[in-house]
């Protein structure tokens, strides 16, 4: 089988087990900390912002999924619902967002395998290529044996958090969360609070998986917004949990500075309970949540690709699948290699921030779209796509203004080379 449809092959239970596993990871392994670097003890705050913004945009890609469930996500959503050109755009700016979020897990995995080993920091950017190049081959063997592997990790890594929220309960300091409205750099209190959230909001969006991959879904209408919202309510219960036990114990500055130096933040927490070998055990959990999320992307990111080739948005040869029909193994290759390119930055805020305002755009795009479903394709309220979309490009520009600029640059080029695409695949059909 050259192209054609995906096999539909996730129930509800993989569904969501898929949501956590791209959605645990770099959110509460790394993103905690640089929150924390940014707007001190108010990262707590910063992550319940940034979970109502992301329930809007869960809600909003629940709904076009049931009604849509094809490969591609967003990218379908604003070819069908807005036009080629939002489309387009949906589709490019997920393929850099979510490239630059797989580099920060596969540089968060090197950086908490180095911590648990001894391993010299050099050995940090080789090991995340390995990482990523492995993963690439377990994607490349079909949706079935991703969500085996996804699902044995997923479960490892939710017992480690478990343990790591149950023992830090005792070393909990309150003072450690006060004064909550002083920033590690002094800036405006209101200024930092909001580029943190816009930067934890990314470490919600893995929900968006579910649909990305709505085509290979068993009953779509019913399965994706179940797996959607419960992956959405058990997020936000543990990143809260999380946050309020790390930076209670250790304090902000030392959980933003352990994941800037090591990327091993809760590792640095976990150390301060004076609970045997708890601290290796949080390693262990990182370790899995950030491989579970790598693996996850690189489906996401190769669905959308897929997506791309078929509408010759990209070139057709991403479009095929192997001959059982459960992989398009050419833009799993693609992808793999742009990540693998992409973890040379080596600077986990750099790629994080990155993402951060390419993938705002692409949940605005998501709310527009689903503003655009007539009132029988509905399953929410209408006001719930308009606040989505509102507070998506209200936090876009709370990043560093040069990651924006470059971001924006980003979409003029993507425009360009799409006219470029459409011309040369037209004179090859």
């Amino acid at each position: 089988m050259a192209t054609g449809q995906l096999k539909r092959e996730l129930g509800v239970f993989g569904a969501v087990m898929m949501g956590l596993g791209s959605i645990i990871g770099t959110g509460v392994f790394i993103s905690i900390g640089i929150g924390a670097g940014i707007a001190g003890p108010a990262v707590i705050l910063a992550i319940m912002l940034a979970a109502g913004v992301a329930t809007c945009n869960g809600l909003s890609s629940a709904q076009l999924a049931a009604n849509h469930p094809v490969s591609g996500g967003t990218y379908e959503y604003g070819y069908r619902y807005l036009n080629p050109r939002i489309g387009f755009v949906a589709g490019w700016t997920f393929l850099l967002a979510k490239s630059a979020s797989a580099a920060t897990a596969t540089l968060g995995f090197a950086g908490y395998l180095i911590d648990a080993v001894g391993l010299d920091i050099e050995f940090r950017v080789p090991l995340a290529l390995g990482a990523t190049i492995i993963l690439t081959i377990i994607v490349v063997g079909g949706i079935r044996r991703s969500n085996t592997f996804n699902t044995a990790i997923v479960t490892i890594t939710l017992f480690t958090l478990g343990l790591f929220i149950l023992f830090g309960i005792g070393s909990f300091d309150a003072a450690n969360l006060s004064p909550f409205t002083e920033t590690p750099n002094n800036e405006n209190f209101i200024a930092a609070l909001l580029q943190a959230t816009a930067l934890m909001f990314v470490a919600y969006t893995g929900y968006g998986r579910i649909a990305t991959l709505g085509e290979e879904v068993k009953e779509p209408q019913r399965t994706i917004p179940r797996a959607i919202i419960t992956a959405l309510i058990a997020i936000m219960v543990l990143y809260a949990l999380v946050a309020i036990i790390g930076v209670g114990t250790i304090g902000a500055d030392n959980l933003a500075a352990a994941t800037i130096t090591q990327a091993a933040s809760l590792e640095v927490a976990a150390s301060s309970f004076d609970i045997p070998a708890l601290p290796q055990l949080i390693t262990i959990g990182a370790i899995t949540a950030m491989l579970s999320v790598l693996l996850n992307l690189i489906l996401g990111l190769s669905r959308v690709l897929l997506a791309m080739g078929r509408r010759q948005d990209m070139p057709p040869i991403v479009a095929k699948l192997n001959e059982a029909g459960t992989t398009p193994y050419v833009a799993v290759v693609i992808m793999g290699g742009f990540i693998a390119l992409l973890t040379l930055v080596g600077d986990v805020r750099t790629t994080w921030t990155f993402s951060a305002f390419t993938v705002l755009i692409y949940y605005s795009i998501t709310n527009l779209s689903a503003l655009q479903l007539k009132p029988e394709e509905r399953l929410f309220p209408r006001w719930v796509s308009m606040l989505g979309l509102v507070a998506c490009l209200f936090l876009a520009f709370w990043v560093e203004v040069n990651v924006w600029l470059l971001g924006i640059g980003l979409i003029v080029a993507g425009l360009i080379w799409q006219q470029i695409a459409r011309f040369l695949f037209k004179q090859i059909d």
